[in-house]
């Protein structure tokens, strides 16, 4: 083990490739865990760090937003989690020194994961216009060029703020605040790329654009459909969840096109017998389904469950539930009886009989719950998906009762409480009204950009300051080179960060970065130790506490930093706001959520109490829901799924095992058998041998969109892999070159991420 950062980055040249593994966790992932925390920090501060994880008295980890148990487990993390931990916790540093050795230029062709490896950025730096490099400057001069740069610019929609999920609540509303009191709605966040699609369908159909179920709810499920969604990797500690409910009698069915280790066995680490016994099987049923066939999908078990109770009236919808609660029954039933089944079997790519057994199962179960990530929310037909799964659920009375419900799996740790501090570039009346009048000033009402749009708007010329508070935006964006041009014509782009990532390399004619605290790391002011708090993907809000000395003395808090911002950016004039006073004491921050979010009734005492609190859930609560129509809303949606020109394959990026969204913790995906690489292409045996390609062959993976801009992801080497035919795979930041900006989800304008059409072309010698 060692904790110098890599001197050389060896990208894929040391590239190989076995079988796949046929479970999750166990002892591997304990032993990976150990290696890596190793690694990043030594064995003491491993072991004193991962001990405080998603403890009521430590913090929260800055890996996903899956809630923890009322009793948690003392080893409380999964091994991404360690991961995270040990990344953000590192000893490496990225000091002034680091950036006076590497230019600018030196930097670019280096990979996401070299850079990531380099350690915590320790001291503000500064790169002026003109220059090849980054040098240091103090915080009050950062500040001053903020300030300049937002007060030339003609108009406040010239700048925009994007947000990771990773910032705090109290950080995420001192951000909204400050960047309406400057004037503007263009609040970017990392849902616009990843689950706006399951607020846009939420918000329509039962009138809140979260997820309706608690972790009891999943313990008590009789049947839980796991839909686009890999929680070996991406929401590790889901699979306690899922073991949980599969030892008090539920069934799992998993939707997938490729068979994901997690939902195949589970061996549990925090069990001797996970660790050394033969684990727990979760799915009962694997549904290798085609990309986008899901609302196929949907719309199938919806015609049969109509159909079931046409049989024997009485005995298979909730009735009393639908006459009650909903609205818009008769359109939708008769929509749903005219599904074809050679639609939805084109769609889906499944054989019929196994879509009835697993109808059967669904039949057969009382409560459900459907789980569902980015494998539904990034098409072009996300929205209408979803209003299927919706749909689903009300025939059988299944949101607002126990053991049922809607449960789209966040990534970020606090995506979903960003949300809620008001981090939209589409506020509803209500939230600028109340917070126009706790701080006595007039919001803006004009719509904001979105992620998409704040790309389209640099592109244009149209937005010349650029914030990022956390995250790793180029990254994260589509259509990579068209996003890095965006940047790069802006007058300022400030990272708010706690590590070296690819966004510092793409610069606008000037830029900052702005080293903060993590989670990990102790917050402390004259008046003591702060504490900051998150709501999980459930909706439950609770502190976090870092224990950890700083990784430097320069760095501030996320809050320091925003309150530092908007003193020297407003001065006098914007919204009455005692920035002072926030930075020293974030329970008067709290104080002044708790008036202007409903729900937060109390809020410093609440979350005090162990475990936190929930925040009001009308459908779930009480089976109230607050849409137009003031009742649960069934929708009749036209079956869309991705078409392929012949020849053609359908691309999804996803994530590897040694990734979390755009951190890469190392070059392995072992649950695929992949190790020391990531350029690399999943499709069928029969898909490669239609090409001419035998597996290991390198190729260029080129998008195709009608736009005449050729996207092209160069020198990926095939597997051939489990998945369907005509369907392909890769990892991303890599392939999100291929993704065309303009591509997105009708309604939610999120990128279609897994729905890409590409051809393959062999890759040039020496390439």
């Amino acid at each position: 083990m060692t904790r110098k950062a890599p001197d050389e980055d060896p990208g894929d040249a040391r590239l190989r490739v076995g079988s796949p593994k046929e479970f999750a966790a166990g002892l591997p992932a304990v032993t990976s865990s150990l290696r890596h925390a190793g690694g990043q920090m030594g064995v003491r501060r491993s072991l004193l760090t991962l001990l405080r994880v998603n403890q009521k008295e430590g913090f929260d980890c800055p890996g996903c937003a899956w809630p923890e148990p009322e009793h948690p487990h003392r080893a409380e993390f999964c091994e991404n989690g360690a991961k995270a931990v040990a990344e953000e916790a590192t000893v490496r540093r990225v000091t002034a020194d680091f950036f006076a050795e590497h230019t600018l230029e030196d930097l670019l062709p280096r990979s996401d994961h070299w850079l990531g490896q380099q350690g915590r950025l320790t001291c503000p730096m500064y790169r002026p216009a003109g220059s090849d490099r980054y040098r240091p400057i103090s915080w009050g001069d950062a500040f001053d060029v903020v300030a300049r740069e937002l007060r030339a610019l003609d108009h406040p929609d010239q700048a925009a703020f994007y947000t990771s999920g990773r910032a705090s609540n109290e950080a995420a509303f001192l951000y909204q605040l400050f960047v309406r009191g400057f004037g503007t709605n263009n609040l970017p966040d990392c849902s616009n790329m990843c689950h706006e699609s399951s607020g846009s369908a939420l918000t329509e159909t039962i009138g809140i654009g979260k997820g309706s179920v608690t972790l009891e709810d999943l313990h008590e499920a009789d049947l839980i459909l796991v839909v686009g969604q890999n929680p070996g990797t991406n929401h590790p500690r889901m699979l306690s969840a899922l073991e949980t409910a599969k030892r008090r009698g539920a069934r799992v069915v998993a939707v997938n096109p490729l068979p994901e280790a997690g939902l195949l066995r589970f061996k549990n680490p925090q069990r001797p017998s996970g660790v050394l016994g033969g684990g727990t099987r979760l799915a009962d049923q694997f549904l290798q389904i085609r990309l986008g066939g899901d609302q196929a999908l949907f719309q199938a078990f919806n015609r049969l469950l109509l159909e079931a109770e046409d049989e024997a009236p009485g005995t298979c919808l909730d009735n009393a539930f639908i006459e009650r609660h909903t609205h818009g029954f008769e359109e939708f039933a008769e929509h749903a009886r005219k599904a074809s089944w050679d639609d939805i079997l084109a769609a889906t790519g499944l054989p019929e009989e196994e879509i009835r057994e697993a109808f059967r199962r669904v039949r057969d179960a009382d409560k459900i719950v459907v789980c569902w990530a980015m494998g539904l929310t990034q098409h072009q037909h996300s929205v209408p998906t979803i209003r299927d799964v919706v749909n689903f659920l009300l025939l059988r009375g299944n949101i607002g009762r126990p053991g049922a419900g809607l449960c789209p799996v966040r990534g970020h740790s606090n995506v979903q409480g960003d949300r809620t501090m008001g981090i939209y570039e589409k506020p509803d009346d209500a939230f600028l009204d109340a917070l126009g009048t706790e701080f006595a000033f007039t919001p803006p009402r004009r719509h904001g950009h979105d992620a998409v749009d704040s790309i389209r708007a640099m592109r244009d010329g149209d937005v010349r300051v650029f914030v990022a508070l956390g995250g790793n935006f180029v990254a994260a964006a589509p259509d990579t080179d068209l996003t890095e041009q965006a940047l790069r014509r802006c007058r300022l782009t400030v990272q708010i960060s706690t590590k070296l990532n690819r966004s510092h390399v793409i610069a606008g004619e000037q830029a900052l970065i702005l080293p903060c605290l993590g989670r990990t790391e102790a917050d402390l002011r004259p008046g003591g130790p702060q504490l900051v708090t998150v709501e999980d993907s459930m909706g439950m809000v609770h502190l976090s506490r870092g224990r950890l000395a700083p990784a430097s003395e320069e760095l501030l808090s996320e809050v320091a930093i925003i309150c530092r911002m908007a003193r020297a950016t407003l001065g006098e004039s914007g919204p009455q706001v005692p920035w002072e006073e926030f930075e020293s004491d974030y329970d008067r921050i709290r104080d002044r959520i708790e008036r202007v979010i409903p729900g937060f009734e109390d809020f410093n005492a609440r979350v005090r109490q162990p475990g936190g609190f929930a925040l009001p859930h009308p459908p779930r609560d009480e089976r109230r829901f607050t849409t137009a129509t003031g009742l649960a809303n069934f929708t009749a949606n036209a079956l869309e799924y991705p078409e392929v020109p012949p020849g053609r394959l359908l691309l999804q990026t996803l994530r590897s095992h040694d990734q979390y969204n755009t951190t890469i913790y190392g070059l392995d995906d072992r649950y695929r058998g992949i190790q020391q690489g990531r350029r690399v292409l999943f499709l069928h045996p029969e898909d490669l041998r239609e090409r001419g390609l035998a597996e290991g062959d390198m190729v260029d993976i080129v998008s195709e969109f009608g736009d005449c801009v050729e996207r092209r992801a160069p020198a990926f080497r095939t597997v051939a892999y489990s998945t369907p035919r005509g369907c392909c795979a890769a990892y991303f930041p890599e392939t999100n070159v291929l993704v065309p900006l303009d591509s997105t989800a009708a309604v939610s304008n999120t990128p279609t991420s897994k729905s890409v059409v590409v051809r393959l072309e062999p890759t040039s010698a020496g390439a």
